[in-house]
């Protein structure tokens, strides 16, 4: 690990790992709120660096320093699974497996609950970190692979790591958008047209508004990365479908089945298969639509926003006990969706259930109220005591 001011966080990773390694590693790089010495309780070997400005060597730092056979790298803000442990032992005992690729559950994540990181690999001389921005080990696994061809490269099928890093709230508080792109930047400045550097910031320009440029970069992208780079194929694949979707829906379409035919663990790609199952929704596609999203609440039950598409899909279906049970399961795992509840309600009172529909727009207003959406709350009191008589 290579750390600083993780006092809140450390002490959970690193019980999240006791019994499964033999030795705990960290790097502190300068924190001042008693990381170091958590890091110590819990039985690490602690060790200082002045921050180089860059991951990579920072992470190939702390690589040096350990002395296992194998490697496990984590976060301050990830912990491993204990139904990981006997999974990933088998794998580890396999003698010519080099890396394992982990399942992470990004905690937080509305649509892309899943991805995979290569933070499990054996401590072998020409493996090395590199890349400014998310810094890997692939790019020196590749070489190595085409040296040695006989090592293989496999997947954890049982998610592996827990991250809460992408929660919207803790994104904020630490500015990360601003270091993000100056992180991006750099690294396209460093390796241009790089499709995983494409990918990234071609999403963020997007996403900040910066349509063209992003487009740019992700069709740049797209059109130099390999067949076999499948999961920045996905990435560049799913971001331009994501960006033509408003406009183009059709392209759109095309691109998200695209997504969907490379050869992924389907938790992988689930946020294609949600956005295309929202898309033809709109198309009108129902069918479609329903098989797609029912897809994903069975490879990840714990989804809200699948739930809740699932429930808009089958009103539109006419099935009201399906939606009615689907948009209150989006409710048990999010109980301040205050459009899930407005839904439920809406649902209820076609299906004759007056005093349940009333208790569900009361609570769809108490929500938009809350959540500091007075307007809002207003017209749906409106519109909802035109129906139902909401002060009984």
């Amino acid at each position: 690990m290579i750390v600083r001011n993780e006092a809140e966080r450390l002490e959970r990773c690193l019980a999240s790992v006791a019994g499964f390694v033999d030795e705990m590693v960290v790097v502190d790089t300068g924190s001042d709120d008693g990381t170091p010495e958590i890091a110590a309780a819990c039985g690490a070997s602690v060790h200082h660096l002045d921050w180089p400005g860059d991951f990579a060597p920072a992470r190939n730092h702390a690589l040096d320093l350990a002395t296992g056979d194998w490697v496990l790298v984590l976060d301050a803000d990830e912990w491993l699974r204990r139904e990981a442990r006997a999974p990933l032992r088998a794998l580890m005992e396999q003698p010519r497996v080099l890396l394992v690729n982990l399942l992470r559950h990004e905690v937080g994540a509305a649509q892309s609950p899943y991805s995979s990181v290569s933070r499990l690999f054996r401590r072998h001389a020409a493996i090395r970190w590199s890349r400014r921005y998310h810094a890997m080990v692939d790019d020196s696994v590749a070489t190595l692979l085409g040296q040695e061809p006989d090592w293989q490269v496999v997947t954890c099928p049982e998610p592996a790591l827990v991250h809460e890093g992408y929660r919207p709230e803790l994104v904020a508080g630490r500015d990360k958008a601003a270091r993000l792109r100056a992180a991006m930047e750099a690294e396209l400045a460093a390796r241009p047209g790089d499709p995983y550097a494409c990918a990234k910031l071609g999403a963020l320009e997007v996403s900040q508004g910066q349509r063209r440029r992003g487009l740019a970069l992700l069709e740049e992208g797209l059109a130099r990365a390999g067949a076999d780079a499948l999961a920045e194929r996905y990435e560049l694949l799913l971001h331009l479908a994501i960006a033509r979707g408003p406009d183009e829906p059709a392209a759109a379409i095309a691109l998200y089945r695209q997504a969907l035919a490379l050869p992924l663990d389907g938790r992988i790609s689930l946020g294609a298969r949600l956005n295309l199952g929202a898309l033809l929704l709109r198309q009108g596609d129902l069918e479609e639509a329903a098989a797609l999203t029912a897809t994903v609440t069975d490879l990840c039950p714990e989804l809200p926003l699948a739930w809740f598409n699932l429930g808009l899909i089958e009103r539109q279906r006419g099935r009201l006990v399906e939606a009615i049970d689907a948009y209150r399961r989006a409710l048990s795992l999010a109980p301040e969706h205050a459009d899930a509840q407005r839904n439920l309600a809406a649902a209820l009172l076609l299906a004759g259930d007056i005093p349940g529909a009333r208790e569900g727009f009361r609570r769809a207003i108490t929500l938009l109220e809350a959540q500091g959406e007075p307007q809002q709350a207003r017209e749906l009191a409106h519109r909802a005591g035109a129906l139902v008589r909401l002060d009984a």
